[in-house]
């Protein structure tokens, strides 16, 4: 899809390790899927580098290259063979940044990266987030969040993985009256999409002037990419 040039243009993409569906690990067609839309920020969840065979270089620092190198790491699992976790990669510097913990109670470790990136147009909020597998921990989750999100000093995004199958009040209650714009793409599992589990979310309402998912995408991953171009106010 052809953009305008005002606009700053997101991704949001679970990479599922860099394994596909066809169980081969490339991170080269990763990569490749990125770079042919040309993103601007791109946040990325369940990056691998224990997926990495050594002595390559580990998958953050690989992902971080394909948008533009400045990048903030958010590894939820480090082991000796390596880290797992989310990404958020710009092809602007970063300003401030801060990395929050959402985990819930002794549930799976989870993140959410909060940045401001200065782009030719202005600056914008982007938080990117990978919500839990379980309705009371995405409940939790979704507040957090919300409290991340509700200052509007400026144009913010939210976007990532909310694990969301059958979208109880815990995200589209929470998230959709305080950042009304919203991507609604069935994008999991990506060989036959039926649950919105990636999203994108906005504030203002107006600031989200297209989006879409890639389809072309469904052997890469077992997510779908989602992409939007959002005008900064």
């Amino acid at each position: 899809m052809k953009r305008t040039g005002t606009t700053v243009r997101v991704m949001t993409w679970n990479i599922h390790s860099g394994v596909g569906t066809d169980g081969h690990f490339d991170l080269t067609r990763v990569v490749e899927t990125i770079a042919s839309h040309q993103p601007d920020v791109v946040a990325l969840q369940e990056v691998d580098s224990r997926q990495t065979p050594a002595p390559a270089r580990s998958a953050f620092a690989v992902l971080c290259d394909a948008v533009g190198g400045h990048g903030i790491e958010a590894k939820s699992i480090i082991t000796a063979d390596g880290a797992y976790g989310q990404m958020v990669v710009s092809r602007w510097p970063l300003g401030a940044t801060q990395v929050h913990d959402i985990t819930h109670a002794k549930r799976e470790p989870r993140r959410a990266i909060e940045v401001e990136i200065a782009t030719p147009t202005g600056v914008f909020r982007l938080i990117a987030a990978h919500f839990g597998v379980t309705l009371i921990e995405r409940r939790q989750q979704a507040r957090r969040l919300l409290a991340i999100a509700r200052p509007h000093a400026m144009t913010t995004v939210v976007l990532g993985d909310f694990n969301e199958w059958f979208w109880p009040a815990s995200l589209r209650g929470a998230l959709g009256r305080e950042l009304p714009a919203r991507t609604q793409y069935a994008t999991f599992p990506s060989w036959y999409p039926l649950f919105r589990l990636d999203r994108i979310f906005c504030w203002p309402p107006d600031a989200m002037r297209a989006s879409f998912v890639d389809r072309s995408a469904r052997i890469v991953s077992d997510h779908l990419p989602v992409v939007a171009d959002i005008q900064i106010c």
